[in-house]
């Protein structure tokens, strides 16, 4: 029974909590976390559930969808031996500290064994007010809840590291928000997700102590982490605090060449949305590039400064790290390996982004300084004019190398990835001339490697998805869901489960973003209302 999951309450065991049991917005000292009651809601109601997390949890089909289920993972009723917890946690937002944020609409159920027996810890984002909610009220709308499950889900199908969602429920609450921030708030649908993740513990979660000068509960909350996390380390010294770092370096390292390799915007790197295991972490104004733009941001409040466009988001996620770094030297002792492991980030990143770019061109190896030149190449022709990234890589395998292309050929081939088809195919436009000279650079150096054809199409089409969670396609199913048609967020979440296979007959759903929604608001450009 669902009632009847295992929990293991492993957080609130070990480490120190918030004496005060009332729950209302308040600065919270010397804990890791504050026990919190969800919010009683009118209706749960479930709109759409991962098969795949509910079997990774030993949820069986029977149990879901259920009025237990519905109730405990909206946080309407508290399973047995659950003990609700929101996390006491700080951050650098937009580059500046902001002191304490901690859980201001997430509500953690606590820790259960999964099938594999390892700990999966379960939260409900948007289920109620905890002290971390500020002047907010702790909860979620359908929009931003249905943006945040299918994410979750899309991102683990597209082999990058991310948090998970089992369920996507409404609670049959209207919520007030102000979509613009321009003054007019609006009700909206109420909903609640549950995410899963085996720890959610962030960069601010050491940070808002170290802060503090709270030494003691950051030793304990590093150790935490080490015990359970990264229990391979061995018992904690000086040594493996080292190590650890090391280790959260090299994993955020692997995803942002994953989120580089999907061409995935966070958009709120902020480093309270920085996970210590390299997950993906907070679902907001997220996005995809479609024309390809390395300044591109998908989050309005970054439209001006750009911090966390695109291009910028592996240095980033450096800086963040360093941030961490800082939180943690005073209890290391030293710094010359957490110096050594920082700067360990920028060198594998750059070795690591050119294997994975080799991949996407099907490069059998990565030949060096002129590789490395041919790919910088290419990302400077596709920024002459709009190109769509994920469709050009995807056309670009469709290149045999034992042909011989005329002119017209080559641009037919990756035209269906231009935006404007006018450009060209115009014989004398700048953007026609660099790709048409790039695309025979590019056959040279495929003809001249051991990969057979087939081999190659493969190595690329393993490597660039067909369909990737555009924002156009998830507002479609926003706006389908808010008359109560769920069956397009049923829809994405199968097409999403497989997005390096064909699916011709989903066809549509890899095509470019459509006029219409360039400038539609959720289609494009978002903002973190939810």
């Amino acid at each position: 029974m669902v009632n009847k999951l295992n929990f293991s309450n492993i957080f609130v065991s070990n480490l120190p909590g918030d004496e005060e049991k009332k729950c209302f917005p308040r600065q919270v000292f010397n804990a890791c976390y504050s026990f919190v009651e969800p919010t009683k809601i009118l209706k749960p109601t479930l709109v759409c559930l991962s098969q795949d997390v509910a079997n990774l949890l030993k949820i069986s089909k029977a149990e879901q969808p259920s009025d237990d289920f519905e109730n405990i993972f909206s946080g309407n009723a508290i399973a047995n031996g659950s003990q609700p917890y929101a996390m006491c946690y700080g951050g650098h937002q937009f580059g500046h500290w902001a002191g304490q944020l901690g859980d201001g609409r997430a509500i953690n159920l606590g820790e259960v064994i999964d099938q594999s027996g390892n700990n999966q810890t379960l939260q409900l984002k948007g289920a109620g007010l905890t002290p971390y909610s500020r002047t907010a009220d702790g909860l979620a709308v359908l929009r931003s809840s249905v943006r945040e499950f299918l994410c979750s889900e899309a991102m683990h199908y597209l082999g990058v590291p991310t948090t998970r969602a089992l369920s996507l429920i409404l609670t049959g609450e209207q919520v007030m928000r102000d979509m613009f921030y321009d003054g007019n708030a609006q009700l909206e649908k109420g909903a609640v997700v549950c995410r899963v993740s085996p720890s959610f513990l962030r960069f601010g979660n050491f940070q808002i102590h170290a802060s503090r000068h709270e030494k003691e509960v950051l030793t304990s909350l590093m150790n935490f982490s080490i015990a359970n996390n990264f229990s391979h380390l061995g018992k904690h010294c000086t040594e493996v605090y080292e190590q650890w770092f090391d280790e959260i370096c090299q994993s955020t390292m692997t995803l942002m060449v994953h989120w580089m390799r999907v061409g995935f915007v966070h958009g709120v790197m902020n480093t309270d949305n920085m996970s210590i295991l390299g997950q993906t972490i907070d679902f907001g104004p997220y996005g995809w590039l479609e024309g390809y733009d390395p300044n591109w941001t998908p989050n309005t409040t970054d439209a001006q400064g750009k911090r966390y466009c695109f291009g910028n988001q592996p240095q980033i996620a450096q800086w963040n790290l360093f941030q961490l770094a800082n939180a943690i030297a005073p209890i290391v002792g030293r710094t010359e390996k957490l110096e050594a492991s920082l700067e360990s980030f920028g060198e594998k990143y750059s070795e690591f982004s050119q294997l994975m770019y080799a991949n996407k061109l099907g490069f059998d190896e990565h030949n060096g300084k002129e590789d490395k030149k041919l790919i910088q190449e290419l990302f400077e022709k596709l920024q002459l004019t709009e190109v769509d990234m994920t469709i050009f890589f995807r056309c670009l395998a469709k290149v045999n190398n034992c042909e011989s292309y005329a002119d017209y050929d080559l641009v037919e081939i990756v035209k269906p990835a231009y935006y404007r088809c006018v450009d060209i195919e115009n014989t004398k436009h700048e953007s026609r001339l660099a790709i048409i000279t790039w695309l025979r650079k590019y056959l040279q150096r495929i003809s001249g490697q051991k990969l057979e054809v087939v081999e190659r199409v493969n190595k690329m089409n393993k490597t660039n998805p067909k369909f990737v969670l555009r924002n156009y396609l998830v507002q479609i199913a926003i706006d389908k869901a808010n008359t109560g048609d769920f069956s397009e967020v049923e829809k994405l979440l199968e097409i999403m489960k497989n997005p390096y296979d064909e699916q011709i007959e989903h066809e549509t759903y890899a095509g470019k973003r459509p006029e219409w929604a360039r400038k539609k608001a959720g289609c494009s450009m978002l903002s973190c209302s939810s």
